[in-house]
Parts: C-alpha cells; structure tokens; sequence
C-alpha cells in the first residue's frame, strides 16, 4: 500500500495561528468599513501584508504550508515515499498416515502437525522505484515472524527475523547497472521462500531446502542487456552462512532469458567453500535451471521446472562427528509445477519432485543448518550418510487455490512423500499429510 502525498503533505494548524490569521484579516476590514481617509486605508493594508507575511513564515516553520520552492520536507517526503506490503499466514495439517507423528521427517514450513499455527507474518517496506536513466537509490526492508521463521532463515546471526534487508544504487551505465548490497534471499529455486501466501502450493518442496539456500549478506551486480537478455553476479558469505561468517566466499553467477511474454529461463551456476560449522570445510560447486512457459492461454495453463546438480568435495566426516562416510560425491534434483486457472477465483497446483542423494550427504550434512536438527535436516537418520545406503525423496502435492477476496487465499492441500529407506519417516517410507493454510495478503 503507498502512502499519498495528499494524505502527508499538511498538518492541522494549531488554533492560535487560525486565530492570528483571522485577526490579521478582521482588522483591515473593519478599517475600511469606518474610515474614508486614503492615507489612513493604504497604511492598513500595508499593516495587513505585513501581518499575512509573518503569520505565512510561521506556517512554513512548522511544516503546515509548503516552501516558497514547493520541496516537502524531509519526514513527510521520505514517509510519502513508502510501500508497505506484507502477509499473515496460518495453518492446520495432519499426518493421516500416523497421527502421532507430530512433526513429520522432512515436511517443510507446516512442520508441527495437528495444531493450529502461525506460520508467518511477514511485513516489508520499500523505497521509491530506481530512475534508471541517472544515479539514484532505494531500499528494502522485509521483517519474519512466525514458527517457519527458523526453517525460512535458519543461518542465525543474531538478526534472522531480517529476512531482507538491502540497499539498491543504480549506476547510470547503459541500461543501468543496478548494484546491491545487504541481505538477500537466494538465486536458487522456482518457490519462494514465502511460502503458500506467494506461492501456488502451500508447502514448502524439498527442492527449496536441500538443494537451494537462504538469506545472505552479499554483494550483488544486476544488468539488463535488452528486453531479452539480463545477467546477475553475487559474491556472499558461502552458501549456508547467512547473515555471519568470516570465512570463505561463495560466487553465484545466472543469466537470464525471457525469448517472449510466456517464457521465462534461468541459468545459474555456483562455487565455494564453504565452512558455515566451522571445521570440516568442504568445496562445494553445481548448477540450477529454473525455467516457466504458459502452455495456454485459455485457463492460463502454465508448466514450471526445475534442475539442480550439487557436487561436494574435500570432506572430512570424522572430523563432523560421523565414524564413516563419502568425502565426495554427487547430488541432484528435478521438480515440476503445473498450474490452471479454473475460474478467476479458483487454481488448480500439481507438484512433483525428486531429490536423488545416493552418497546422503545432501540430505544429512549440507543442509542450510544440519547442527539445529542434529545431523539430518529435520530428523532423517544419520545412517543414511554412514552407511553409504543413501536416499531417494520423491513428493507429489495437489493444491487447490480460492482467492475468496483480493487479499484471501485459502489452500486445502494433500501430499505424499516417499523415501527408498524404510525408516526414513519415523520408522516408514511413506507419508500423506493434508490440511489447510490461509493467507492474508496486503
């Protein structure tokens, strides 16, 4: 929501400069009503400029009336100047295959199963658009609550209810060359981070965090070649580092494609050390593609996909607290999103992904925090990694979205997920889980 400059720009004048002016103005009217001497009319209206001009300087002082330049002042332009955005997002969801199991292996966001939750509350300010055509600048501010708060940026630091926080300058060089710097989501990954209040699916896909990363502090050059082409690069405290982290850098690179109106593409590569538990450190290097087309028009029928490939090397598992374990190898993923519009009100959302991690260490250690959830991101059996067995996850989600006003939307959802290791979910291979989420979107 943007703030008008009408709604800002003026204060109520305080009652005894209402009172001065109506003085001023009362004065010199009854002089002319009573008097018929010129020279005695001409000195009252040279009394009532003056009069006018001083109670004119003391409305400006104050803010109530603009300057003779017409500039705003600098609190009420820099607060006309605001969008204020933002979510509140809350949930139910049970696990029908064991209602014990109350927090479900893996399961993202909407990890806390038959309660009611407060998944998140998000609020975000931001600055005036970029002038791309000379040297200009702006903000963004966005602020996490809620009990996906730790999973959406688990790096810590002392401030990870920041989910975003950066400035943005715009250095005046052909198209514009915008440079950031703060922190910043991530390059990886069709889902956002926002969960169900943004994206077409309420939960969060296995994607998102075994083969993505969170909010980093970083440095970031964006460039727009053309309608067609753009390209982004960013150095940031490792992959996993968050907002601390004096160690080694990570440097992201992508290139972006959109060949018309209904295709988007993205070709993201990266490579680091990365040392976000401190020792072991371990290399750690891949890809992504994030590509979308609307397949139709009609029903607004659009089909989504994603790739990863993660490659680790130069680790040492004794030194992490495993007796055995790969020092290298390889792993990836691949999800599909396919999507309808039913009605204006009404969408349809498929899901279906894959995480492949035939050595486990994707999905034991190289997780965005695996020291909060002791070795296994959210409880996966730290066998999976010494054994060597390691694991396949494979997850299917059907959603479905009414908007019930502009700013509600309601998301029942069913999801099964699967894993080649018997007891990966608490002693089974299969989960289902469904429930409901509800944003308010502002």
């Amino acid at each position: 929501m943007r703030h008008k400059n009408e709604n800002l720009k003026y204060k109520p004048a305080p009652l005894g400069y209402i009172l001065a002016l109506l003085t001023a103005v009362s004065v010199p009217i009854h002089a002319q009503t009573g008097m018929t001497d010129t020279n005695k009319l001409e000195q009252e209206n040279a009394d009532l400029r003056r009069r006018l001009d001083s109670v004119e300087d003391l409305l400006k002082k104050e803010g109530i009336t603009p300057s003779a330049s017409g500039a705003t002042t600098t609190p009420l332009k820099a607060l006309s100047d605001i969008t204020i955005s933002g979510f509140v997002t809350a949930s139910y969801f049970y696990d029908v295959a064991s209602s014990k199991d109350n927090h479900p292996t893996g399961y993202l966001w909407n990890t806390a199963m038959n309660q009611f939750t407060l998944n998140k509350a998000k609020l975000t300010l931001a600055g005036p658009a970029l002038d791309k055509d000379k040297w200009s600048a702006t903000y963004n501010l966005s602020l996490l609550y809620g009990q996906d708060q730790p999973i959406d940026d688990p790096s810590g630091g002392g401030y990870s209810a920041i989910r975003e926080a950066y400035i943005v300058v715009n250095v005046p060089v052909g198209t514009g060359l915008e440079v950031k710097v703060g922190e910043m989501t991530s390059l990886l990954n069709y889902e956002s981070g926002d969960g169900g209040a943004v994206n077409d699916n309420f939960s969060q896909g296995y994607q998102w965090f075994y083969t993505g990363n969170p909010p980093a502090d970083t440095v970031q050059l964006s460039y727009d070649f053309n309608d067609m082409f753009g390209a982004k690069l960013r150095v940031q405290n490792g992959l996993y580092n968050g907002e601390v982290g004096t160690g080694q850098k990570t440097l992201m690179a992508g290139v972006y494609v959109k060949p018309d109106k209904k295709t988007s593409l993205s070709f993201i590569g990266f490579e680091g050390k990365q040392d976000n538990l401190g020792p072991p450190s371990y290399s750690l290097d891949g890809a992504s593609f994030i590509g979308s087309r609307q397949l139709m028009e009609t029903y607004n029928l659009t089909f989504a996909l994603e790739g990863d490939y993660f490659h680790f090397s130069g680790f040492d598992p004794q030194d992490a607290g495993f007796a055995t374990g790969a020092p290298h190898g390889d792993f990836w993923s691949v999800g599909g999103w396919l999507t309808a519009d039913l009605d204006p009100k009404w969408r349809l959302a498929l899901r279906g992904e894959l995480v492949d991690d035939p050595r486990g260490f994707g999905t034991i250690y190289n997780s965005p925090n695996p020291a909060a959830v002791e070795y296994g991101a959210l409880g996966f059996p730290s066998s999976i990694y010494t054994s060597g067995e390691g694991q396949e996850l494979t997850e299917i989600t059907l959603t479905l979205d009414y908007k019930a006003t502009p700013n509600v939307k309601i998301q029942p959802e069913i999801r099964w997920n699967h894993s080649t290791v018997s007891a990966a979910f608490n002693g089974k291979s299969d989960q289902v889980i469904m429930g409901m989420g509800v944003s308010y979107i502002f």
